[in-house]
């Protein structure tokens, strides 16, 4: 097979001599320069805020803190994408990823929130889950999987439930994670065609895009219902993916007085054009 004309070969990065020629091969071989520098400066601050998540765990473990990430959001906004780089380098000992399938059938019959509670974080570790206990405001009755009666007694409980939480000890991130019908489309098609992504396209991404304005109307309906000063949502512009990344990373952060934080050699200031707190006034998210 002929070699497509931007690849790089191996001779001709060891006949190289400076930077220059360097950025000449590149627009020889018809590669974005300004590609390349965005993509080693996002590997770079990405590096650095995995450093910062680090030293954050180890605070955890040695204070026994609790600390729960919550990763919400329309199918194919990033979400798993995000966990896997807040994750990386992370203890796995002192670290767990929740995403639970369906409930069973003697699930079904508990009390909701029951299937959830038994992975809250422990003493000094980190849970992230990727969809939560939050499926029974958007999910679940926009595809019809549960009742209006279950709705309704769900959206009455979760300040209550969350307040327990909070009041317990728990910190408790919660993350909205925001794109636009068109992205996410593309972002299906992608599923589509790659074979190594192939998994992740589901019979509910199928209705996503027809069922946009239904996920719109809960979706809208849960961030009136539940965001509240102890427990607020937290809004990711994720259109983006590696901006969404970086910045989620960063809130997180920002929240915890970990030990070396002072020492960070990167900001942990989020940009508030990327992550921000939900406001009831807010008009067009999704």
């Amino acid at each position: 097979m002929p070699i497509p004309e931007n690849v790089l070969l191996q001779d001709e990065l060891s006949d190289l001599h400076s930077s220059r020629e360097f950025i000449q091969l590149l627009r020889s071989k018809k590669v974005s320069v300004g590609k390349i520098k965005r993509s080693i400066k996002y590997e770079f601050d990405l590096e650095y805020l995995q450093i910062e998540l680090v030293k954050m765990q180890r605070w955890v473990q040695e204070t026994g803190k609790r600390v729960a990430i919550i990763f919400e959001g329309r199918d194919a906004a990033g979400k798993g994408g995000t966990i896997r780089r807040f994750i990386e380098h992370l203890n796995p000992r002192a670290m767990r990823v929740v995403a639970l399938p369906k409930p069973t059938q003697e699930e079904t019959g508990q009390w909701y929130f029951q299937r959830y509670i038994r992975h809250l974080p422990n003493p000094g570790e980190i849970v992230l889950f990727d969809r939560s206990w939050y499926n029974r405001a958007v999910v679940e009755p926009v595809n019809g999987f549960c009742s209006p009666e279950q709705y309704e007694q769900f959206m009455r409980q979760v300040p209550e439930f969350e307040h327990m939480l909070m009041e317990d000890g728990v910190q408790l991130v919660k993350f909205w994670f925001s794109i636009s019908k068109e992205i996410q489309l593309a972002r299906f098609e992608s599923r589509r065609t790659n074979p190594l992504k192939q998994w992740k396209f589901s019979p509910l991404d199928q209705q996503a895009q027809t069922l946009w304005e239904e996920y719109t109307k809960y979706k809208e309906s849960m961030f009136g219902r539940t965001h509240t000063s102890f427990s607020p949502w937290i809004i990711v512009q994720a259109n983006k993916k590696k901006f969404a990344r970086l910045e989620s990373i960063r809130y997180v952060l920002s929240l915890l007085d970990y030990a070396g934080k002072d020492e960070s050699q990167i900001s942990l200031i989020p940009d508030p054009n990327i992550v921000m707190r939900f406001h009831r006034s807010a008009l067009g998210i999704d």
